[in-house]
């Protein structure tokens, strides 16, 4: 289906960017891979689908990078067609105690980087009228959360984000809608389950119970590979006019 097409994923060297990733491989499209730590790791499970893989390290907090990176893009595979904003980074603390390095780190990462690579990426797309941006957000993009002030604004502000790039693009072939997942097992969520289970004296079985039963009714995490497969619908003729929506899929979260 999306043969020919090349997809930008930001923070998709593991969890949800790597899932949304594969799930766009899987479909045909071309994939520029982003993020830190194993690099070969995931370019080999995404060439492994047949299709032409290029990555780029920009450090999502620095504009002259994401630039670097909208250029290597650009120069590997002509332009990016599809672009998933999923880059992001997490600090748990009350606000009166919250590191303000920790704040300007988070929302220069989980939201300005967004509008950085949104607006590199749409002139192309309007040329081509044809484009795809999918702004991996959160349920914390629809209901705040105790200790989380900087995830929670840069979350609330990815979504005005996607609705503002929604309708300036409204009467074009150019869609843009966020995804808000509730809770999903990726290493950031992990080292919350982990300090739970530390600061508690629990099995990480049982963190894992605990943080789900606060918040999620379904009890079960959501996956990269569903998150992957709604990613591949907003790219389908079928999402052609889902336009500014935040699609959460959070087990029922938000329904409470």
């Amino acid at each position: 289906m999306l043969k020919g097409k090349t997809a930008l994923v930001t923070g998709s060297t593991s969890g949800i960017g790597l899932g949304i990733a594969l799930a766009l491989a899987k479909q045909g499209a071309n994939v520029v891979l982003n993020g830190f730590g194993d690099v070969d790791g995931p370019r080999a499970q995404v060439e492994a689908l047949g299709v032409k893989v290029g990555y780029h390290g920009a450090d999502m907090s620095k504009p002259a990078q994401i630039e670097d990176m909208a250029k290597y893009a650009a120069a590997q595979f002509g332009q990016v067609d599809i672009l998933v904003n999923n880059a992001g980074i997490q600090h748990v603390a009350p606000i009166h105690d919250f590191p303000p390095e920790k704040w300007d780190a988070i929302i220069a990462i989980n939201l300005t980087s967004a509008f950085h690579t949104t607006r590199l990426a749409l002139p192309a797309m309007r040329k081509s009228n044809w484009g795809r941006i999918i702004n991996v957000a959160s349920v914390h993009g629809l209901v705040g959360s105790a200790e989380k002030s900087a995830y929670v604004a840069a979350k609330h502000g990815i979504v005005g984000l996607t609705k503002v790039t929604a309708l300036e693009n409204a009467t074009t072939g150019i869609t843009c809608n966020a995804i808000c997942p509730g809770w999903v097992l990726t290493p950031l969520v992990q080292k919350q389950v982990d300090a739970r289970a530390s600061e508690r004296g629990v099995s990480a079985e049982e963190a894992k119970k605990q943080l789900l039963g606060e918040k999620e009714p379904s009890m079960q995490f959501t996956t990269p590979e569903e998150l992957g497969d709604l990613a591949v619908f907003f790219c389908s003729p079928a999402g052609a006019n889902v336009r500014g929506v935040a699609w959460n899929m959070d087990g029922g979260w938000v329904a409470q």
